[in-house]
């Protein structure tokens, strides 16, 4: 039987953790999936009216302003209209060329066969709707601040899965690195084979805010309860992983609450020193901790694994010449498939009418932004300063600076040139 104990010293204010857990190939390129076509978000608010100009053909395959203007004003995120000419006419070539590019390999996986059938593109459309973590309210509020619905995620969805087969079927060639090459890159990659001093942790989460469909848990008092029936249930000797997937409001529940490896400096830096008592030699391995209040939710960890100094690993240590054959093979993968890319653009016919109209009309852009404008509702004797309370609203979030590094080499250490898996967003 495990006894539970409480971490000392531990308040309800860690910030956010940055799970690690495994996905489909689709949520790894959800932006692409809100960029099929679909309504337009302006006309569907009684804003502007779609807009079929046609901005460029595909093998006669027309791509319409419509759809460019919905992806700009996604990834501006309503900020489009604070943008000068010239940075929107940017925008939008990037987009632009990032569609084209879509379409190109759409195209080739229609000839080579491998677009999905309409029930995998279903099967996979739940997973995505269900591990967003939404209600179905805010799936469906999501949908229509990006100018969507469900028949527009869904082709985009198949546009992606398509690719996807398209470019597994093109590397599917590549063969795993011999003994010289794992050996080579080992010698020549010392820093990334040593396992720093930390621990490894695993989780099941509690939140009160329903998250998801099936999510039980709604305010503070039905998450107490939950966590307590947990509690109880891994004191009786319930294994940890099985309740982790069967109970926990979290991602991380499909790899058995499996949040990864933290180094002590992680904890210390990354997470304000909050769960740094888990370096304490006096918790065993194995040992359950909590239930514990952060942030306003409730979780209960296992110590999985401790390392109380650094370690230099070698090829024999458990997992690190696998971990060298997938980052030598995968990095290979990467330019092959970015080669097939780059071939199959200089194959198509393309015709680029908003690149050209660019051209043919350059002093039309205007590098000023728009002045800006006072909110139509507010009161006409209201101080004139208020006209621009909202300008210093910033679209970009910055990137999440917490994410744990790896003990393990990856793609990235094998080929720090290589191109991108992902090329639907490939560069001509």
């Amino acid at each position: 039987m495990m006894n539970i104990v409480y971490l000392e010293g531990v308040k309800a204010t860690v910030p956010q953790f940055k799970f690690k857990f495994l996905t489909i190939a689709i949520l790894a390129v959800s932006a692409l999936v809100f960029s099929s076509c679909g309504t337009d978000p302006g006309s569907a608010n009684g804003q502007k009216p779609v807009n079929n100009e046609t901005v460029a053909t595909v093998n006669g395959k027309a791509i319409t302003m419509e759809e460019v203007e919905r992806v700009v004003k996604q990834q501006a995120q309503g900020q489009e209209s604070k943008l000068s000419p010239l940075e929107l006419a940017q925008a939008r070539l990037q987009v632009l060329q990032n569609l084209i590019q879509t379409e190109v390999m759409y195209q080739k996986a229609e000839k080579e066969k491998v677009v999905p059938e309409d029930a995998k593109v279903t099967e996979e459309f739940n997973k995505l709707k269900n591990n967003s973590g939404k209600s179905a309210e805010e799936w469906e509020k999501g949908l229509k601040d990006a100018g969507e619905t469900e028949e527009s995620v869904r082709n985009g969805l198949k546009k992606q899965l398509a690719i996807n087969a398209l470019v597994e079927k093109v590397t599917s060639k590549v063969e795993a690195p011999k003994d010289s090459e794992i050996d080579a890159f080992y010698k020549g990659n010392p820093e990334a084979f040593v396992k720093k001093k930390g621990v490894k942790l695993s989780a099941i989460i509690i939140d009160p805010n329903k998250s998801g469909e099936g999510d039980s848990t709604v305010d503070e008092a039905s998450t107490k309860l939950k966590i307590n029936e947990i509690a109880n249930k891994l004191n009786q000797g319930a294994d940890f992983a099985t309740v982790a997937r069967e109970n926990s409001e979290d991602q991380s529940r499909v790899n058995g609450g499996d949040l990864g490896y933290i180094s002590e400096d992680q904890l210390k830096q990354g997470y304000g020193g909050q769960l740094a008592a888990f370096m304490n030699p006096q918790i065993p391995i194995g040992k359950v901790v909590g239930p514990i209040n952060l942030d306003g939710k409730f979780y209960i960890f296992k110590l999985v694994e401790r390392s109380d100094k650094d370690e230099n690993l070698t090829l024999e240590s458990p997992g690190v010449r696998q971990q060298i054959i997938e980052a030598l093979t995968n990095g290979r993968k990467d330019l092959v498939s970015q080669a097939y890319a780059a071939q199959a653009m200089n194959e198509a016919k393309i015709e680029n009418l908003l690149l050209k109209k660019i051209v043919d009309n350059p002093n039309e852009l205007s590098g000023a932004r728009p002045a800006a404008t006072p909110n139509a509702n507010a009161n006409t004797n209201a101080n004139t300063n208020a006209a621009g309370a909202n300008s210093n609203a910033n679209a970009n979030k910055p990137a999440n600076a917490n994410a744990k590094p790896e003990a393990k080499p990856t793609a990235n250490t094998a080929a720090n040139t290589a191109p991108k898996a992902n090329t639907a967003n490939t560069k001509k």
